[in-house]
């Protein structure tokens, strides 16, 4: 914990703003009548010389920068912080950084004032999803979404540098659509995350955490060590059959092989059948060395699957991946579309785990529910 001027504390933080739109998930400036009124009180009590509580600032540093650190005096430099400050976040102070703005844009001498900054540095991801989902449950009415949003940053920039199978992840800040195999967007990697964890292909992002079983999920997760790597791993995989699925660019009626996993529920089902098998069933997880040895045999059967793929032509690739019966049962008119194809790829990617990834062909996994 330190103290800066308002002035250099705005321009850490604007930073972030720039380059992450609304400072990446964070709750907004919130707009209802008492709180612009409680802010608008907070502003003028800013121009009189008020004290605010402490900021905090969140960084996933480098291990060997984390390693590094050294006790933090007051006015100290802040060279230990990554130099692009576009991923930091602003973990706790949203609403106060709005009103330390305004005030500054309409005074500026505040810019000399003091401000207190906690900086709550982690060399990995998972240290800082454990200070949002632990530290700061009791802001209500955060959702699981919004609080891994927080690290959305760090988040997807790990992936990329974990997971190279992946060709491209699109932001709202970087937009763009699906073209090839391997391509999501990081909304879509959030919610495989979450899957993963939860095990659960219904998972409703835009719910309040207010499921403790769901809660302590995730929680036993985040302090499994090996937990992220086998997320990568998983991710990886679906990647990988992906670009093989694709090879096959459809033909005669018959969707092409990418048709498979351009659809959200598919990549969810598969995420959660694989989950499911490596980490075991909620409140029966696995043991570590258990873990460790079912993804191993689940990434060996994968890639023994996919190289069997790279081998067949045209044909005999559309013969196996039955695309004309996916299409078909997912044609089906039913109420509600997303959870119906949850429950039908979740069935599917079962069924191929449970024959090792050693199907003839697809078909059965497509019927399986």
């Amino acid at each position: 914990m330190t103290t800066m001027t308002v002035r250099d504390y705005l321009d850490l933080a604007s930073a972030a703003h720039a380059a992450q739109g609304g400072l990446s998930g964070q709750r907004g400036v919130m707009a209802t009548t008492t709180a612009k009124r409680i802010r608008d009180r907070m502003v003028e009590d800013l121009k009189k010389g008020a004290t605010l509580p402490p900021v905090v600032i969140g960084a996933v540093l480098a291990p060997d920068d984390f390693s590094a650190l050294r006790p933090l005096s007051s006015g100290a430099s802040l060279d230990f912080l990554p130099e692009d400050r576009s991923n930091l976040s602003i973990i706790d102070g949203m609403q106060r950084t709005a009103a330390l703005q305004e005030a500054y844009a309409d005074q500026p001498k505040i810019g000399e004032s003091k401000v207190r900054v906690e900086f709550w540095l982690t060399d990995n991801v998972r240290a800082m999803i454990y200070r949002m989902l632990i530290l700061n449950t009791g802001q209500v009415p955060w959702t699981i979404s919004r609080q891994l949003s927080v690290v959305y940053a760090p988040l997807l920039a790990e992936i990329v540098e974990r997971v190279p199978d992946i060709d491209k992840v699109s932001t709202p800040d970087q937009p763009g659509r699906r073209v090839g195999p391997a391509q999501y967007s990081s909304d879509a990697l959030v919610e495989l995350y979450i899957a993963f964890s939860l095990r659960k292909t219904g998972v409703d992002t835009k719910e309040a955490l207010s499921d403790e079983f769901s809660r302590l999920d995730f929680v036993d997760n985040l302090a499994n060590e090996g937990f992220q790597e086998q997320f990568y791993g998983v991710l990886s995989m679906l990647s990988q059959l992906d670009k093989a699925f694709s090879r096959y660019d459809g033909e005669d009626g018959f969707p092409g092989g990418r048709f498979i996993f351009d659809r959200q529920p598919a990549r969810i089902g598969f995420i959660v059948a694989l989950g499911i098998a490596i980490l075991g069933r909620p409140g029966a997880d696995r043991s570590q060395a258990e873990r460790t040895a079912r993804i191993q045999q689940l990434e060996q059967s994968a890639h023994d699957l996919i190289y069997r793929l790279a081998n067949l032509d045209a044909s005999h690739l559309r013969d196996f991946l039955k695309t004309d019966v996916l299409e078909e049962l997912l044609d089906k008119r039913v109420g509600q579309v997303g959870r119906y194809e949850r429950g039908v790829f979740a069935d599917a990617f079962k069924v191929l785990i449970e024959e090792n990834f050693a199907v003839k062909n697809l078909e059965q996994c497509w019927r399986a529910g």
